[in-house]
């Protein structure tokens, strides 16, 4: 008898936000299915129908991340090339200044296993989907259509952004989350030379 979809999304759900918290507070090694069936009250026989391996909830995880990269870049294609995009950067910037702050765990997941996150790179399915995600932000920073040096600051303050939320994140999970919108918006705009809204 199957379960119902919704249910069984529910479910898987559940299974990689316990794991994300277990992952990041206890470390991906330390932490093992039995213990994540344990905190969400099930068998691990129950999880293995959802999960066969702990490496593939890490990647699941991982490519959480890639969803939102994968989204927002096509959002921003949609937008005509030259100074449109340029006038629209901004937003989009803001739009993953959010979305890092609100999954800070996936980050600090990051930060706190890479050695598990690296072994995520030999994964044929993670790979592709990097190198598709590298080739279209290079294709938009690429555009002759964009001035040099605005295309420089565009590419600097993603790096702002990646680098504080990613490897320095550790340094400023103490720091109030509204503190630390502002001061990233702050500098992402002195890199930019444009506010952040």
């Amino acid at each position: 008898m199957s379960r119902p979809r919704n249910q069984g999304l529910e479910t898987r759900e559940k299974i990689l936000d316990v794991a994300l918290e277990l992952f990041t507070q206890n470390g991906y090694d330390k932490t093992s299915l039995r213990d994540i069936a344990e905190r969400l009250g099930i068998t691990k026989a129950a999880l293995y129908y959802y999960f066969e391996r702990k490496e593939d909830i890490l990647l699941e995880l991982h490519l959480r991340l890639h969803q939102f990269g994968s989204e927002l870049l096509e959002e921003f294609e949609e937008i005509p090339d030259g100074e449109e995009r340029v006038a629209a950067w901004p937003a989009v910037l803001d739009k993953l200044i959010e979305f890092l702050i609100g999954n800070r765990d996936a980050m600090l997941l990051h930060t706190r296993n890479p050695g598990a996150i690296g072994a995520l790179y030999a994964n044929e399915r993670n790979r592709l989907e990097n190198e598709i995600l590298e080739q279209r932000l290079v294709r938009i920073l690429s555009s002759p259509a964009i001035p040099l040096e605005q295309r420089v600051r565009m590419s600097c303050s993603i790096g702002v952004i990646t680098e504080l939320f990613g490897d320095s994140g550790l340094a400023f999970v103490d720091v109030p989350v509204e503190e630390l919108i502002a001061l990233t918006r702050q500098v992402v705009s002195d890199v930019l030379r444009v506010p952040l809204s």
